[in-house]
């Protein structure tokens, strides 16, 4: 009584017509960069608990947090340029 694979790819088919694949591509990497900023935020209050500098630390996390912006920028720059 459970999902079967033709149910998912039916709904797989419909999701794509829905939304395009574009769409789907950047619903996709936008959820994976909030993942990995998850991920890292965790990690960086792991070893804030473990007594390290959080002064330093905070510093370190707010200049990747600029580095990852300016890159994010200049790929959705890039992904535009391509699709035009």
């Amino acid at each position: 009584m459970g999902i079967s694979i033709w149910q998912l790819l039916i709904v797989l088919g419909i999701v794509i017509l829905l939304f395009g694949t574009k769409k789907l591509r950047n619903i996709g990497s936008d959820l994976g960069g909030a993942i990995r900023g998850f991920k890292k935020s965790m990690n960086d209050d792991d070893t804030k608990s473990e007594g390290e500098n959080a002064k330093a630390g905070s510093q370190e996390s707010l200049e990747g947090k600029e580095g990852e912006q300016q890159q994010a920028a200049a790929d959705d720059k890039a992904r535009d340029k391509s699709h035009s």
